[in-house]
């Protein structure tokens, strides 16, 4: 079973080559200037997040015109379009474009919609050497007129020499309110791009570690992960979660799960 992978940059729509998701699915497009892509969505719900460059929309038959405005992902908050199930949609290239497409089961009926800059909501996570901003794209939080039927999505940046999920936690089970059965990917894009940064997968089946570069992809269907960026460089990851629930509902690793609790004090202190 393959839970990290390279995604190709070719242009195009680009897929890891394997899977060991049942419900999350990945996409990474790449158009060049007026080239198109034309898809259907059929039984999946289907965000379409802009990472870098402009592109006009059409998705049965609404048309969203140059749609993005972000150079790449590290210079900006993102452009994304919601395409609900049984949708034919067409994206068309205005100069070079990157679109990160995750999806989901759905069976809700619905408008497709646009999701701007100015209903990102931004913040950190963490503190001192475990701290990471965020970028919530499609949740929950304050976004009642954004509906979805399970996808949960979002960018984080770990900073230099930075942690991020830390504590490592899962979300491998329905047990609320304490955990949310949940699987998750982590898309990868590192500045500047010859960087790296390592990325630790562990459950009762595996515990490994993988090297971040740019266009990776961490799948993780259940268990504990977490990410550090190498001294100098910064990692983003595009993140989406699908389960049974549009709750997130976290469990911690018990080892490690204490240093959650010096983040209030940490941060008192200016950290």
């Amino acid at each position: 079973m393959s839970y990290f992978e390279s995604v190709p940059a070719k242009a195009g729509l680009n897929r890891p080559a394997t899977t060991p998701f049942k419900l999350l699915d990945f996409g990474y497009l790449i158009l060049n200037d007026g080239e198109s892509y034309s898809g259907a969505t059929a039984d999946r719900e289907v965000l379409a997040v802009v990472l870098g460059g402009k592109g006009d929309f059409t998705v049965n038959g609404q048309a969203f015109a140059s749609v993005g405005a972000r150079p790449n992902v590290f210079s900006g908050k993102p452009h994304s379009v919601y395409m609900p199930c049984k949708s034919q949609y067409t994206i068309t290239a205005r100069g070079r474009l990157e679109v990160g497409l995750v999806s989901a089961p759905s069976d809700l009926v619905t408008a497709p919609y646009i999701i701007g800059p100015e209903r990102i909501t931004t913040g950190v996570w963490g503190a001192a050497n475990f701290s990471r901003n965020y970028h919530q794209i499609l949740t929950l939080a304050g976004q009642p007129d954004l509906p979805a039927r399970r996808l949960i999505v979002g960018e984080t940046y770990t900073p230099s020499g930075n942690w991020s999920t830390f504590p490592p936690h899962r979300h491998e089970h329905d047990d609320l309110p304490r955990e949310a059965y949940h699987e998750e990917l982590y898309f990868f894009k590192v500045s500047p791009p010859e960087g790296f940064g390592l990325t630790r997968y562990y459950n009762d089946e595996v515990d490994t570690g993988y090297v971040v570069r740019d266009n990776t992809i961490l799948m993780a269907p259940k268990g504990y992960h977490t990410v550090v960026s190498a001294p100098g460089y910064t990692t983003y990851y595009l993140w989406a979660l699908a389960g049974n629930h549009r709750i997130q509902a976290t469990f911690d690793d018990p080892d490690v799960g204490w240093v959650a609790k010096t983040v209030p004090m940490l941060k008192q202190l200016g950290h």
